[in-house]
Formats: C-alpha cells, structure tokens, sequence
C-alpha cells in the first residue's frame, strides 16, 4: 500500500496553540483508530524553539492518496483550523523499520 508522510504546520494566529489544545483529545483518539486499523504508522508533535506544540509529523500507510485525503477532511485539528499549512509527500517505509508495520 502506498505510504505518505504528513507534515502540517499550525495556523500562524494568536489562537492557534488554544485551538490545538482543545481539540487535541479527538486528534488523539482519531490517531489511536488509525493505529488500530493499521492506517497510521507514526505521529509526533512538531516544537518550537521554545519547546510549544507547532505543528505535526504523521507517516500513513493508505489505499491511496484519495483515502489518505478523505481522512484528512475529518481530521480534528482540520476541522477546527489549528492547521494552516499541509505538506503530503509520498514515501516508503525503509527496511529497517518494516518491523514496525502491522502484518
């Protein structure tokens, strides 16, 4: 299947670190359902020199990227609008880590 990384960059504006806060409980179990149906290979949080929360880092294991888009519709931290840029770069798990995908 094809693999995806995400990378999204928060919203620039004053209320985007609150907006990430409230919503980061669904963002979280959204993720943890990804994991589960094998969707979702990793996730972490992007900092700021000053060690806030600015963004995320997610690597997806998809039918595609239209599936992969269609996720990301519902995907609390879009619907809510913490996220002001998106990055999808396709990509492949490397070797070394295949041990870490689910079978």
């Amino acid at each position: 299947m094809p693999q995806f990384v995400v990378i999204a960059r928060d919203a620039k504006d004053e209320g985007a670190l609150e907006r990430r806060l409230a919503v980061r409980e669904a963002h979280i179990k959204a993720c943890d359902l990804a994991v589960e149906t094998g969707q979702q290979i990793y996730g972490a949080a992007l900092l700021s020199d000053d060690g806030k929360m600015c963004g995320s880092v997610m690597v997806f294991d998809m039918e595609s990227r239209a599936v992969l888009d269609d996720y990301l519709k519902n995907e609390p931290y879009v619907t809510n609008k913490v996220w002001g840029e998106i990055e999808i770069i396709p990509c492949r798990t490397g070797p070394s880590f295949t041990k870490f995908l689910p079978q």
